[in-house]
């Protein structure tokens, strides 16, 4: 497929999964073969569509008003990079008890297409930001000089 086509199924795959929870698009998107990796942080992978699925069903089960824009999106050869941000509000469970609170996010996502499918995604998405934002952590202050 063009780098165009690959482009326009990352687009589709932002807009149906993430702002419309249809994970029927993950299923006709991702490889069965295809990994991922920063979506839970660390170097936790996402293996399949049936695990990444699982990912959806956890954030947008935590925050079913999910919304992302594609800020920038560009490729080259067999991979897409975009720039996105997100906003949303911890009105579910699943992660967690709802705490009401608004968050805005941004991230980065990279994928490898094949044939028409995402073969492997890496993503760097705020995840510290949005904990801060939930109230659920808290940077340590400043640690006090010692005097002598």
């Amino acid at each position: 497929m063009s780098v165009e086509q690959n482009i326009q199924l990352m687009q589709r795959w932002f807009q149906e999964v993430w702002n419309e929870g249809r994970t029927q698009t993950v299923h006709e998107l991702l490889a069965p073969e295809a990994v991922a990796r920063g979506q839970r942080g660390g170097d936790k992978l996402i293996r399949g569509p049936e695990e990444f699925v699982q990912f959806v069903h956890e954030i947008r089960g935590a925050f079913p008003d999910i919304r992302v824009r594609v800020e920038e999106v560009f490729g080259a050869d067999d991979k897409v990079a975009l720039r996105w941000s997100g906003t949303m509000t911890h009105t579910g469970d699943t992660m967690g008890p709802a705490t009401g609170r608004n968050v805005q996010i941004g991230g980065i996502t990279i994928a490898t297409f094949k044939d028409g499918k995402i073969t492997a995604g890496w993503d760097h998405w705020d995840q510290l930001g949005m904990l801060e934002q939930l109230g659920l952590y808290h940077a340590p202050g400043p640690a006090l000089a010692k005097t002598a």
